[in-house]
């Protein structure tokens, strides 16, 4: 046995050292070769369908390059070109975050102010209030346990460019519940940058757009950038603005939005390598002292949470995460909004930074690979995997079904819960993440309850034990074990109420094909009420996605569609229940109902039905 290890160990090592040598051949290769990084960045955009693309790059001697391939607007056919502005999404969080803590260098603010003292009209509803209430730094580094969005603050036609922060906070339904101890676990959160901007504007009494254009975006140089509206027709109208995108090159416009500290900002490429250049810094701006030096040391480094604390360095700081892929360890934020994706990268060893912004948000498209290109033209060096170790003797006890905790977005904790599982083995050299959804992963020991997956080069997930509970983190997601039993129950819910359903919609269908289906029939309203299902469709499609959020006929005509549902299924399991029939139809036409139902009741229980989008 101890032979068969020595060979394991040895091979993983050959194994380890082929990866990396093998990497360095493809980057010199691609290098030799003589491919340029612009020609395969538009020829990267043209395969995966995307408009265009500014980027750029930070080296080690402080010079800056930047570059534009593809189109700003695809129905106009206009070029991108290098200093075209784009929107970066929630890159807007570092300028935001930046904001801060220049307060807080200003001792106008402190990292462990309690957000009570600050907003006392924001009603936070912490169960840990009195021992750990949410401060500041959970707010900056995503550990304040509070929700990440809501589909109204997301996608509304409701909010203007000046609508008051505070009105993203007015919704009922448990809006600002606290789901876990602030400061213990990352938890990816708009809302609390969101809350953020309104600090900003109680400390300065300002608009937090024209302070941090002033006082952040003016002492970095970056000029060119703003956080305020700005769009490409109509009031706050930009020309240098491209236009966004999505499949299939359908343009959009932006369009204002309830949490826009959390995501909005437009600049160039060369202001954001001016942004870079900063966050690889001291904290000095323009000659002066502008952001602490022992702040600056906090922008990516994950601190106090259960990961953390368990040795995992991967997480969340005040303002970056580190980011672990192709064999190169950085310090990231992406960005998302509507028909725009970015990237921002920093690597401190190296002194080198990188920025890509596209005008095009595709869920189908590969932007890693755009990722993979700037790292290669900046000839990061590689880093070698962290070495074997030897793992704790009850890793075994990990073993199990593990669920997110907390759920990305609360209102989908059902979906999370029944869909987004993971199951967690141990086979006694590796332990296998297998998803529901998603490929298998085979994580390597590298001693104790720290573990790095075969695509990674530095620890990447750790086991945990909290409050007697199983819990496995990659320090930005977390999983708990579920018991088997409150699984086996969701599962067999969710397939008896589909196959409950499915007997309603086919055998009434068929009924009804038949001409046997009146009024009196035990699936008669339950047919009804699942074709009703159909009516808001329609009207769902040729409405904007910005307005999933608000209250409109469509999704008024859901709320209802959806919320007859269970009114039905009962209505129908009443008349069975007064026919009392014992014939084998009548039976299943109970059994259908009542398993049909029971899905049902689940699906309100967890607050999904009736499905009111201006809630979620």
């Amino acid at each position: 046995m101890q032979y068969t290890n020595k060979l394991i160990a040895v091979g993983r090592c050959l194994r380890r050292a082929c990866q990396a040598l093998l990497l360095s051949a493809v980057a010199y290769s691609a290098h030799a070769a003589g491919s340029t990084l612009a020609g395969d960045v538009a020829a990267s955009l043209q395969e995966e369908g995307l408009a265009g693309a500014v980027w750029s790059e930070v080296r080690e001697d402080g010079a800056i390059s930047t570059g534009a391939a593809g189109l700003k607007n695809a129905a106009s056919k206009a070029a991108m070109r290098a200093d075209t502005r784009v929107q970066v999404g929630s890159v807007a969080k570092v300028g935001l975050a930046l904001g801060v803590l220049r307060l807080v260098t200003e001792n106008k603010l402190a990292l462990d102010t309690p957000l009570v003292q600050i907003l006392p009209e924001l009603k936070l509803k912490n169960p840990w209030q009195g021992s750990d209430p949410v401060r500041i730094r959970h707010l900056l580094d995503h550990t304040s346990g509070l929700d990440n969005v809501r589909f109204w603050q997301a996608f509304s036609s409701n909010a203007a460019f000046d609508t008051p922060l505070a009105q993203a906070f007015q919704g009922g339904g448990g809006l600002l519940r606290v789901r876990d101890r602030p400061g213990s676990r990352y938890a990816y959160s708009n809302m609390g940058y969101g809350i953020l901007g309104m600090v900003i504007e109680k400390i300065t009494g300002q608009p937090y757009e024209r302070y941090l254009d002033a006082q952040v975006l003016a002492p970095l140089g970056m000029r060119d950038s703003t956080f305020a509206f700005v769009t490409q027709s109509g009031a706050g109208l930009d020309d240098r603005l491209a236009m966004g995108h999505f499949e299939h090159g359908a343009t959009h416009a932006a369009t204002p939005m309830y949490l826009r500290p959390a995501g909005q900002l437009t600049t160039t490429a060369h202001d954001m390598a001016k942004l870079a250049q900063f966050l690889l810094g001291d904290g000095s701006a323009q000659g002066a002292p502008f952001i602490a030096p022992a702040l600056m040391q906090m922008l990516s480094r994950p601190n106090g949470t259960e990961a953390s604390q368990a040795g995992l360095d991967i997480g969340h700081g005040l303002a970056l995460a580190v980011r672990d892929r192709h064999n190169v360890v950085g310090e990231c934020h992406p960005g998302t909004t509507a028909g725009f994706r970015a990237m921002l990268c920093i690597y401190p060893e190296q002194k080198s930074a990188f920025f890509i912004g596209f005008n095009t948000d595709a869920e189908s498209a590969d932007y890693e690979r755009f990722n993979r290109l700037l790292m290669r033209d900046l000839e990061l060096p590689l880093r070698p995997p962290a070495a074997h170790g030897q793992p704790a003797p009850t890793v075994e006890n990990w073993q199990g079904v593990y669920v997110p905790a907390p759920s990305p977005m609360a209102s989908m904790a059902w979906l999370d819960a029944v869909f987004g599982f993971v199951r967690v083995k141990w086979d006694g050299d590796s332990l296998f993440l297998i998803p529901f959804q998603g490929e298998p992963k085979e994580l390597e020991p590298v001693g104790g309850f720290l573990f790095r997956a075969s695509d990674r080069s530095a620890p990447s997930h750790v086991l945990l034990q909290v409050d007697g509970r199983h819990v496995l983190s990659d320090g930005l997601h977390s999983y708990e074990r579920a018991s088997m039993l409150r699984m086996l129950v969701l599962w067999g819910s969710l397939a008896l109420g589909v196959i409950g359903l499915l007997y309603v919609l086919l055998v009434g269908l068929w009924r009804a094909a038949g001409r046997k289906l009146d009024r009196k029939d035990h699936l008669f309203a339950p047919l009804l009420s699942l074709l009703a299902l159909l009516l808001p469709l329609p009207f769902f499609y040729f409405q904007s996605f910005m307005r999933l959020g608000d209250v409109t006929f469509a999704s008024v005509l859901a709320a209802i569609a959806t919320g007859a549902l269970p009114l039905a299924m009962a209505y129908g399991l009443a008349r069975c229940w007064r026919t009392r029939g014992t014939g084998t139809v009548e039976k299943l036409d109970w059994i259908g109902l009542l398993a049909a139902l029971q899905l049902l009741l689940v699906l309100a229980w967890w607050g999904l039905l009736p499905l009111r989008m201006w809630q979620l």
